[in-house]
């Protein structure tokens, strides 16, 4: 498995050492379950906000339970590859709950960095960001690319 790839423990223990050299953690996350374009822009968008990018990767029964069956169309630890393969990434965690909340609880990271179809006020998590002292961002370029749209097109086309 990649090396960018942690278990929580691994991942805590990680990010307590970049805290100590100084460093501003961003977590962004998503199902990433066909990755295009908008998708990197999001996250270097987000490492743009701070020096560290943690990226939470759905995992597979999550992304089921979010975009309905037939999906995922790859399994997690392969959308988990392919995510730590992002230069901008820094470092991958699969996470089996329906939303990152009990995870950004836990990891505590200086901004929650969310793409442009959220509003600040429109994140799930925002109360637990902001009740350890983090922020949320919004980041990324216009929401003009979608995983389901790509793969109904797909669908039709093919």
């Amino acid at each position: 498995m990649n090396a960018r790839i942690l278990t929580e423990p691994q991942l805590s223990a990680a990010l307590d050492d970049e805290r100590k050299a100084g460093r501003r953690i961003v977590f962004a996350n998503g199902c990433f379950d066909v990755l295009h374009v908008g998708h990197v822009r999001y996250l270097q968008g987000a490492k743009d906000a701070g020096d560290v990018l943690v990226v939470g990767v759905n995992g597979d029964a999550s992304v089921r339970e979010l975009k309905g069956e037939g999906r995922p169309v790859m399994p997690a630890g392969e959308r988990a590859e392919l995510i730590a393969a992002i230069r901008a990434v820094d470092y991958v965690i699969i996470f089996n709950e329906r939303s990152p909340a009990r995870l950004l609880g836990v990891l505590k990271p200086d901004f929650q960095a969310k793409g442009t179809d959220y509003t600040s006020d429109s994140v799930p998590e925002a109360e637990i960001v902001k009740s350890y002292g983090g922020r949320v961002i919004i980041v990324g370029d216009p929401k003009d690319h979608s995983t389901t749209e790509m793969l109904k097109r797909m669908k039709d086309e093919g």
